[in-house]
């Protein structure tokens, strides 16, 4: 094999990773956080694609137009999610899972309905400012400018992502809120409030990486399925409640699915779980997880 495949392929999976880790750090952030169970993850990932496609398909003549369906698909996203917290999910925080997984579960087949209304049952182009598409010349092989850049955005989503938790006073919270949430509340937190921002800003996260994957695929119905099985897959891998660990498992995932798929295709769909079921063989409560 040669050396520009390597680096193509290496490309490729990083790219699928990183989109991959903004999507699952929402939701290892509610699970590992909130301990809620919301299957419906990635149709905010659906919710910011689509959002993004009607901006840019409207706005297309105005400068930064592109940035502007990002930030609108972000915050859609994350507004619908502060709804769904408030009107479905706070009712059964104390019944239980099963009922956590049957409200979210529902809310799955709205959005997807609801989408198939507004936007129809076919697929929608995204298309990208010129000075983002196109190729750059990397160790002398002519990459995708836009992988490159979704690749770097990543890695500061993760950086942000991490300071906000562990140096700001909110993050402080949070983490208090997953260890004892009865003594944050004696304390004076609002923990309703603060788990409604919990639960918005992981499904912020979840659209950002629906509207910025934008121009890379296309808008269509069912991809919330595999993003959210995907999603999941991290979560375990790199353990409950760790962004370090959600971050290794996603490069780890992109990587084995980019270059499995050149060595195996047929085999291609079993990737995520056989890395998963190496994994948890090893260490059944993912890679940078602690038991409990």
């Amino acid at each position: 094999m040669s050396w520009d495949i390597i680096l193509q392929q290496s490309v490729s999976g990083l790219t699928e990773g990183m989109v991959l880790f903004v999507a699952a750090a929402g939701i290892t952030l509610v699970m590992g956080s909130l301990k809620v169970l919301n299957l419906a993850h990635g149709s905010m990932y659906i919710i910011g694609l689509y959002l993004c496609f009607a901006v840019c398909s409207q706005f297309v003549g105005i400068p930064a137009y592109f940035y502007i369906a990002i930030i609108a698909g972000t915050l859609g996203a994350s507004i619908f999610g502060g709804l769904m917290e408030i009107l479905i999910i706070r009712p059964v925080y104390k019944m239980g899972h099963i009922y956590q997984f049957l409200v979210t579960w529902g809310v799955i087949f709205v959005v997807m309905d609801l989408v198939k209304m507004v936007w129809g049952g076919t697929y929608h182009p995204i298309t990208a400012p010129q000075y983002l598409t196109g190729r750059i010349i990397f160790f002398g092989l002519a990459m995708p400018k836009y992988n490159l850049l979704l690749i770097i955005f990543g890695l500061v989503v993760f950086v942000l992502l991490y300071l906000f938790i562990n140096r700001t006073r909110f993050g402080l919270i949070i983490r208090g809120i997953t260890v004892d949430r009865e003594m944050m509340s004696l304390l004076g937190q609002d923990v309703s409030r603060s788990y409604t921002f919990v639960f918005m800003l992981g499904c912020a996260l979840a659209g950002l990486a629906g509207a910025s994957v934008g121009p890379i695929t296309v808008a269509g119905p069912g991809m919330e399925m595999m993003v959210l099985l995907k999603s999941f897959i991290i979560m375990v891998i790199g353990g409950f409640g760790s962004i370090v660990g959600a971050l290794i498992a996603a490069i780890l995932l992109g990587l084995v699915d980019s270059f499995g798929i050149l060595f195996i295709p047929r085999l291609a769909l079993g990737f995520p779980f056989f890395l998963m079921l190496i994994v948890l063989s090893i260490r059944p409560w993912g890679l940078l997880g602690r038991p409990e």
